[in-house]
């Protein structure tokens, strides 16, 4: 689930278009989480930051609409709110088209795979081909990372202008994750700016102690970065400079032949 600092910094100023109560029912659903899948009337309105009464209509709404169950006191999403992600997925060929590639990548790399998007200060991953469990965070399509200290942030971040780059870095809660991560902005900026040049990014146990990762772009037909894809893999089994030795050349092909996939699609 996003922080608060990632949600403020990225939810528009509501205007006449706003639609409040649309607006509150998103924030009721997203105040579920795998530490939050069960929740009383009172958690879901302070989790939500409303009143009990207008967390009540929500839920009561999404509850008759197949979306939320409850047994009388908890309450919980019920697998109809994968029908809404499953929408976003859905209408984009670029996932049907990355998973099969994503799949011979990690027949040839033996380390796990994945496709993430930006949004606001966080990327979202949309696709994962898993191998060992490399992570203590448990990751599957919807789950969040901060884009500063991650391989495929860096890729999408280098993708943007770069005073729009400098504006996110500003507006993430750029935390010390491990003993490695780079927080301070300057250093980022350089980090990202090499990332530009080169085309791939690699990180080394900025995210979490042990983890190493490395990711390469996805492009449109207009040559624009839509998507970014990544290996992972233990440090203590695979190095930073054996995975980039050895596998480097196989990600960038993923990525590239992806891309190629992509561009050939209709509009």
């Amino acid at each position: 689930m996003a922080n608060a600092a990632t949600t403020s910094a990225t939810q528009p100023k509501p205007g006449d278009g706003y639609v409040q109560s649309f607006a509150r029912g998103l924030e009721v659903i997203r105040s579920f989480s795998a530490s939050t899948s069960q929740q009383t009337l009172t958690e879901v309105a302070a989790h939500s930051g409303l009143s009990r009464a207008g967390a009540r209509r929500i839920l009561l709404t999404l509850q008759s609409l197949g979306y939320v169950t409850s047994d009388g006191r908890l309450f919980s999403l019920s697998p109809r709110i994968l029908d809404l992600g499953f929408a976003y997925l859905s209408s984009m060929p670029i996932w049907n088209l990355a998973e099969p590639a994503m799949e011979t990548l990690v027949s040839q790399v033996k380390e796990s795979c994945s496709a993430a998007v930006l949004d606001g200060t966080d990327i979202v991953y949309v696709l994962r081909v898993p191998t060992h469990k490399i992570m203590s965070i448990s990751l599957g399509v919807g789950s969040r990372l901060p884009a500063y200290c991650t391989s495929m942030g860096r890729v999408l971040l280098a993708a943007l202008p770069e005073a729009q780059c400098l504006d996110i870095l500003e507006k993430s809660a750029r935390t010390a994750r491990t003993k490695h991560t780079v927080t301070d902005m300057s250093e980022l900026a350089s980090r990202i700016a090499l990332v530009r040049r080169q085309g791939w990014c690699l990180v080394n146990q900025e995210l979490e102690e042990g983890l190493v990762s490395m990711a390469a772009p996805v492009t449109n037909r207009a040559g624009q970065t839509v998507a970014a894809l990544n290996i992972s893999g233990q440090a203590n089994r695979t190095s930073a400079r054996a995975m980039h030795d050895g596998m480097l050349p196989a990600l960038l092909a993923a990525a590239q032949g992806i891309s190629r996939l992509l561009a050939a699609q209709r509009s």
